[in-house]
């Protein structure tokens, strides 16, 4: 195993009617001005939004509510969300939702600290964040794992562009985790959720320096969980063990551990976030189509660690198997976990139909933001590289 620094400062409150807890742990962390950022209808018609602002109250917290977050969450409502934390004068930001939702409450939480900046240039680089509002996390959809990242994603909507920003300025300081507030989810973001979680740790998993350690074990055994509690929460919907592992597996698959030692490669994810941005597709799906595409391209990269992969995590017996063949058994055993999971494993299936050309070459440019940069350690891919990828999905 290689050198590495591991920080997770999130304290994690794991259990039934955590979501009480909210104003003692803001309490606790300095904060008496509270805006909480939220999605759609769903918290405050569910009653989780009323036990949360009563939670606060009851602490002596003043509150404010932003709602309306989107999946790909845009730019324009976390500016909006900026604006209002600076009227209120808050001092804490509260996250309650799913990965959209708290990657906005991060972005609110830089702008509100730095309000001499617009929060689009820390994500586009052209200035440093150095300090950020605290952020506080209720968690009601496994998936994105942002509750104990160090990263947060917007989409411009006016440009297109899908941008991701990470700084330990964005580790919140607390996530509480109630299978309860999951069990409700559609099925779709359910399967979403358990792609997303898959990626995190395969983004990890497959990467450059693939010396067999103790941390490709805690990758492969968050991987197995991860596929057998994803069957068990479609098949058994509202199952509340098989939804509290698939929080927790989602926590740990974003918080740095499933990689230390290795380089993070997360090229699926970086194709996935162009499509989400041209197309506003659901992220989780934008993975599943394009990673068995990605995997054939760069399989003799390393055939070795898709046969490990295929070995540990979905239990096939290769050893009779020439290694490249072995590399494939994986690949296609990934896909058709995928496919019982009703994820798309190609660009028609996710909803965008079959690209021409052009929309091929502009989404590889966009890849690379303009032709500045390339994407991956595993395989370091280039424009042509990218466009290949995309071509092979597009079916």
């Amino acid at each position: 195993m290689r050198s590495f620094e591991f920080y997770s400062p999130t304290k994690i409150i794991f259990g039934l009617d955590t979501e009480l807890e909210a104003g003692q742990q803001i309490r606790f962390w300095g904060g008496s001005r509270v805006l909480v950022v939220c999605g759609g209808h769903s918290a405050a018609a569910s009653g989780l939004l009323d036990r949360v602002l009563n939670s606060l109250a009851k602490e002596g917290l003043n509150s404010e509510v932003l709602g309306g977050v989107r999946p790909n969450p845009r730019l324009s409502l976390a500016r909006e969300g900026v604006r209002q934390a600076l009227d209120f004068d808050a001092d804490f930001i509260l996250a309650v939702g799913g990965g959209s939702v708290i990657d906005t409450a991060k972005a609110i939480a830089d702008g509100a600290a730095n309000p001499q900046s617009d929060i689009w240039d820390f994500w586009m680089k052209r200035q440093e964040l150095s300090s950020a509002l605290p952020v506080g996390v209720i968690l009601t959809i496994p998936a994105a794992g942002s509750e104990c990242s160090d990263s947060s994603v917007l989409t411009n909507e006016d440009t297109k562009e899908k941008r991701g920003l990470s700084t330990d300025l964005h580790r919140p300081r607390f996530a509480i985790l109630n299978p309860a507030l999951t069990a409700t989810l559609p099925p779709f973001q359910v399967a979403c959720g358990v792609v997303d979680i898959m990626m995190h740790t395969m983004d990890r998993y497959f990467n450059p320096y693939t010396d067999n350690n103790l941390t490709d074990e805690l990758a492969e055994g968050l991987l197995r969980a991860t596929v057998q509690n994803g069957r068990l929460a479609l098949e058994r919907p509202g199952d509340l063990h098989a939804m509290g592992e698939l929080m927790w597996a989602g926590s740990l698959s974003h918080n740095g551990l499933t990689g230390l030692g290795g380089k993070k490669d997360f090229a699926p994810h970086q194709l996935g976030h162009e499509l989400s941005a041209m197309f506003d597709a659901t992220h989780g799906a934008t993975l599943s189509a394009v990673w068995g595409s990605w995997a054939r391209y760069c399989l003799d990269t390393d055939p070795g660690r898709f046969a490990r992969f295929g070995a540990r995590v979905w239990g096939l017996d290769n050893r009779e198997l020439k290694l490249e063949d072995a590399a494939l058994a994986a690949i296609q055993a990934t896909e058709e976990f995928f496919r019982t999971l009703k994820m798309p494993t190609c660009l028609s299936e996710l909803g965008c139909g079959v690209l021409e050309e052009g929309t091929l070459r502009e989404l590889a440019h966009r890849c690379t933001f303009y032709g500045t940069r390339t994407i991956g350690s595993f395989r370091v891919l280039e424009e042509r590289d990218i466009l290949s990828i995309y071509s092979m999905a597009n079916h």
